[in-house]
């Protein structure tokens, strides 16, 4: 153990007590072999002190080095869990909240209205200290100023906004806003040149606002100075989705101070490239809530957010995409986007970054999409799988000049590691290697099999590893779904939920070879 070989480099121990020494595989069995050794004064020192840093370690623990690198270095997690997401009131009464804030009695919307001066760095006391009109002016301008810069980092919906403050008596107003200043919050528009209250804003925009108060000091509101576990229930729920979008990329920035966990329904709460991250949630009839990785859920209800995060994006990028590459389904473009990270990550060749992959729903619809995408004056290139015979379809659009030729490719011209002019049979699961592929089948769906590993060997032969398993499971009269077959879907949704899933050379190497044809159908940058 490198531990006690660190704590004995340096004391000198009898010959047959440091023999003993060497076979000792924990701190506790060291201390054993010292406990009734004949030691120096220097060995005897050195037992003391190893009995004192472990007094206290209780008998429980067979690894008292862990016991005492836990108490010594570590701290009990705090978990904060949120439902009620405090809102930010547009005017508050200073007094009123200075007197509650000496007498510890501040509820919550206090505590989001000193979060609010916490986050400009403004002490309360002195605010209301401040008599000259110059003083104040310049205080309320520097608050404005740093809570502007603050909320617009993230709020994208409109960025022609400005957060203004104001302090003034109002004798006019209903108690508390009757007596001494108010602070009030109010929003001006650089489009339509006017202010309104806060409280007149959008509820998304209020939600927004409070919501970035509130975390921006969730360690002081929490007294503490260590770092959270944060438990978000639903958050966003008044938000649009482009505006979900922006709580997320809040979201990020909170992660790297604290660990967030959130839960939710909405599909844009839902980032598509992270699907590893995602934990999903379902009521089992016979052994109640579970939580899984598993992303590949039989429960449509469960896994209409991850569909719909998907096809959201993939809307997103149909239009605003100069270059892009049809492919038949969902599936491919999962393969394809996991590659390119895979091939980024060893310094490979990638997937230029301005080609998008759309996935159209089968060769059938391709036609479609290519007049679609051609009509906007869009760069495509189409990538389909192959039956081993020219596809009518696809030689309908090129006899109609919808699309060039050379931009019409199939997985059986790669997967011999490098682009051919031959048609050959092949679908996008063979630009795998047939073993690897099995091994990602075995995984995805390891519950209907039992456990059971299919090995290559068992399969007929073929050149179609997906024609091949659907003939085995035939002749086995094995039932991964009742309509027959497997879904190939789920095969590599289990793939991009395992990021670090080992892939052989020769499988990235025809994928390599792939994204650098596709590279060359379009034009430069």
């Amino acid at each position: 153990m490198d531990y006690i070989k660190h704590l004995l480099k340096d004391v000198e121990l009898p010959s047959e007590v440091a023999r003993q020494t060497t076979a000792a595989s924990g701190v506790r069995q060291l201390m054993a072999v010292l406990k009734d050794a004949d030691l120096n004064e220097e060995a005897a020192k050195f037992r003391d002190r190893l009995n004192t840093q472990f007094a206290k370690a209780p008998a429980n623990w067979d690894n008292i080095l862990a016991w005492w690198v836990r108490n010594h270095f570590l701290t009990e997690p705090m978990f904060m869990y949120f439902d009620d997401y405090k809102l930010l009131p547009g005017k508050v009464n200073l007094t009123q909240l200075q007197k509650r804030t000496s007498q510890n009695s501040i509820d919550d919307e206090d505590k989001t209205a000193i979060a609010l001066l916490r986050m400009a760095d403004v002490d309360l006391d002195d605010l209301l200290e401040t008599k000259a009109y110059e003083e104040v002016k310049a205080r309320l301008e520097g608050l404005s100023n740093s809570i502007t810069d603050q909320i617009f980092e993230y709020w994208r919906q409109n960025r022609e906004l400005d957060v203004e403050f104001d302090i003034r008596e109002d004798p006019t107003d209903k108690a508390p806003f009757n007596s001494g200043p108010n602070l009030y919050i109010r929003i001006k528009s650089r489009r339509h040149r006017v202010t309104v209250p806060f409280s007149q804003r959008s509820k998304g925009f209020i939600w927004f606002f409070s919501f970035l108060v509130w975390f921006k000091s969730v360690k002081e509101q929490a007294g503490t100075q260590n770092d959270l576990i944060l438990l978000l229930d639903e958050p966003g729920l008044n938000l649009h989705g482009l505006a979900q979008a922006d709580l997320l990329r809040y979201i990020d920035d909170l992660s790297a101070e604290h660990q967030v966990i959130y839960t939710t329904h909405s599909p844009f709460m839902v980032q598509s490239e992270r699907l590893h991250q995602v934990r999903v949630v379902e009521d089992k009839k016979d052994g109640g809530t579970k939580v899984s990785e598993n992303v590949t859920s039989s429960d449509p209800a469960t896994l209409f957010p991850l569909q719909a995060a998907l096809g959201y994006d993939i809307a997103q990028n149909l239009f605003i995409g100069k270059r892009n590459l049809l492919v038949e389904g969902p599936a491919d473009l999962v393969y394809l986007k996991f590659f390119d990270s895979q091939m980024e990550a060893k310094g490979d060749i990638t997937l230029r970054n301005d080609v998008t992959v759309v996935p159209v729903g089968g060769l059938d619809k391709v036609a479609t999409f290519i007049a679609l995408l051609g009509a906007s004056d869009l760069e495509i290139a189409v990538l389909h799988d192959s039956t081993g015979r020219p596809d009518q379809r696809i030689q309908e659009v090129v006899r109609e000049r919808l699309i060039k030729e050379k931009q019409v490719l199939n997985y059986g011209s790669f997967r011999n590691g490098s682009k051919s002019g031959a048609v050959t049979a092949a679908d996008v699961e063979d630009m795998f290697t047939p073993s690897t592929y099995l091994g990602l089948f075995n995984d995805a769906f390891s519950k209907e099999l039992g456990g059971r590993q299919i090995t290559e060997a068992e399969l007929p032969a073929g050149d179609r590893i997906v024609d091949r398993i659907n003939r085995f499971l035939t002749a086995e009269q094995i039932e991964i779904r009742p309509s027959g077959g497997f879904n190939h879907y789920r095969v590599a949704n289990h793939l991009a939920s395992q990021p670090k899933t080992k892939i052989d050379a020769a499988t990235l190497k025809r994928f390599g070879q792939l994204y650098d044809h596709v590279n060359s159908l379009f034009s430069a940058m």
